[in-house]
């Protein structure tokens, strides 16, 4: 039963067509077409790679600044190649619950915001480091992966609920507060880019970086879903006599249970917001929100 029911959430989840579910199935895809790539040398009586190179010198990210000027599409097309099964596995892995959360708390418009700025944002900073360090002059470097965007979601919705609980299983189930998860991966990652793969984790500072900028900036400027003023109900406008044509006074039992019942469904509507965001409230919900404020 468990895992029907885990089957049948996957099915709806790739049967929403969200911008979620569409970028795993078109990294995944891309990644399955490059396992062909080895048959296509065959077929072609070329050495085993050839097509491999061809496709990562047209689509992959080069640290040389001159190469970004004749291929300026890699600033994007880095984030849809993978460097094998484990490489894709985990972003993939990663992608799905960060961009969860992020849908829920922040909404799907954020969340596709979020991922393709955070990797640029990844791309610049790598570019900038080998072009500015000498590190850069050593050997020319090459970025592939969706690991800088998807940092920056998880770390944007670290960020936006640090207080949020993930649990994890190592002996025993335990959980752990999203702003410590996400400050651990950055360390992380600043301590291993002098062991290996530097440029992968220079680009996901980078991601990292650009996902909390956005929800700071977003906190500041403009309303979010959690970040709300309090509602509260106007008191009693009470008066000893009434206007013809107006409704008699509440008596106070009246009034207070009123009161009761609107302040309920205020709660209600704010839990809505703050787990599918503004955008997703009927018209009439709206309105009373609106007037109740």
């Amino acid at each position: 039963m468990q895992r029907q029911h885990l089957g049948t959430q996957i099915s709806d989840f790739f049967k929403s067509k969200s911008l979620l579910s569409i970028l795993i199935i078109v990294n995944v895809g891309v990644w399955l077409l490059s396992l062909l790539f080895p048959l296509v040398d065959y077929l072609y009586a070329r050495p085993v790679g050839t097509m491999s190179e061809a496709w990562m010198n047209w689509l992959a990210l080069s640290s040389e600044w001159s190469a970004l000027l004749y291929r300026p599409w890699t600033l994007l097309t880095y984030m849809f190649l993978h460097a094998g099964f484990w490489h894709i596995f985990f972003n993939m892995l990663m992608l799905y619950y960060g961009g969860i959360l992020c849908c829920r708390y922040l909404n799907g418009r954020r969340f596709g915001w979020i991922y393709f700025l955070s990797g640029i944002g990844g791309a610049l900073l790598y570019l900038l480091v080998y072009n500015l360090f000498p590190v850069g002059e050593m050997h020319v470097s090459t970025l592939v992966g969706a690991s800088a965007a998807v940092l920056g979601v998880f770390v944007a919705v670290a960020t936006y609920v640090p207080r949020h609980e993930v649990q994890f299983w190592l002996i025993r189930t335990f959980s752990i507060q999203l702003k410590w998860v996400a400050l651990a991966l950055v360390v992380i990652d600043l301590l291993s880019i002098p062991a290996s793969n530097a440029g992968g984790h220079i680009a996901h500072i980078g991601g990292a970086l650009i996902g909390f900028a956005f929800v700071y900036v977003m906190r500041k400027n403009i309303q979010g879903p959690k970040k709300r003023k309090k509602f509260k109900i106007k008191k009693n406008p009470k008066s000893s006599s009434s206007a013809p044509g107006r409704e008699r006074p509440l008596s106070d039992e009246e009034y207070n249970r009123r009161r009761a019942n609107d302040q309920k469904r205020i709660d209600a509507i704010l839990d809505k917001i703050s787990k599918s965001g503004y955008d997703h409230l009927t018209k009439e919900e709206k309105d009373f929100l609106f007037k109740k404020s």
